[in-house]
């Protein structure tokens, strides 16, 4: 709770100082979910010329959309920022983090703490609003549960997957590249139907960087599809112990990051 907290005063900090240009803030906020918006863009332009992507119909892969998009705005606006950490390490003011009384990893993921990166959750939730009453699944308690947990276990899979790519920054200080290849490129590719992609690649974002748990595999219950790898049924669940999973790992490399850092260039 005190890690919460900590983070939570943190954040409302720069939140404070923001709102001091409330215009300013608004703008930005809008002008965000606008370029967050081009890739549904992009999606709209694909159905004025095709009527499915991949056996899909529109409805359905807003809906892909939809949970993708606003589950990692929200991992990014937690904890987005975390990506700066090989930049800290070369710039030597870790250290300084290292010696106050707040995990580093919270005085990081709050570090220029924004409200306008919430426009990024502005697309997801119109696009859900509008997709959901659109697609022709017989509505179950189960699938209508199942909604707002793949968005949640979707947001922790992301966030787990930030500090696990911040993590290896300790070794790949230079990584920043590669890492946002995971996250950004993972938030990309959960926007679309995984079938359309090729089976050993689904396979390597299933059982290796297990994306295919955002959104891909709740989906398949959600509109009563097959697996194309023809995974068992209980895959289609596995996403709450997946985000488990995955927040164990990056735990783990957080602290064996730090446990073995040893000040600028170690």
């Amino acid at each position: 709770m005190g890690s919460i907290r900590a983070y939570g005063l943190l954040a409302w900090t720069w939140t404070r100082a923001a709102a001091q240009y409330p215009v300013s803030m608004v703008l930005l906020s809008l002008s965000t979910a606008v370029v967050s918006a081009l890739d549904l863009a992009a999606i709209l332009v694909m159905f004025t010329r095709a009527p499915r992507i991949a056996g899909f119909s529109a409805p359905e892969v807003l809906f892909l959309y939809g949970t993708s998009t606003l589950a990692f705005a929200v991992a990014d606006l937690l904890l987005g920022t975390t990506e700066r950490l090989g930049r800290h390490i070369r710039e030597g003011s870790l250290d300084s983090m290292l010696v106050r009384p707040v995990s580093p990893l919270i005085q990081i993921a709050t570090e220029d703490f924004s409200p306008r990166r919430a426009g990024k959750v502005i697309p997801g939730v119109a696009v859900l609003g509008l997709a959901l009453p659109r697609l022709d699944v017989g509505w179950t308690p189960g699938r209508v549960a199942m909604v707002p947990v793949m968005v949640v276990t979707g947001t922790v899979i992301f966030a787990g997957l930030w500090v696990l790519t911040a993590a290896l920054q300790f070794v790949l200080i230079d990584g920043h590249g590669a890492t946002k290849s995971v996250t950004y490129g993972g938030a990309f590719l959960t926007q679309y139907p995984m079938n359309m992609f090729a089976r050993d690649f689904v396979r390597g974002v299933t059982f290796a960087v297990p994306l295919a748990f955002v959104n891909w595999q709740p989906a398949l219950y959600v509109l009563d599809r097959p697996d194309p790898l023809g995974l068992p049924p209980l895959t289609r669940f596995a996403a709450p112990a997946v985000a488990v999973l995955v927040c164990a790992l990056a735990s783990v490399a957080w602290r064996a990051g730090l446990r073995h850092y040893r000040s600028t260039g170690s």
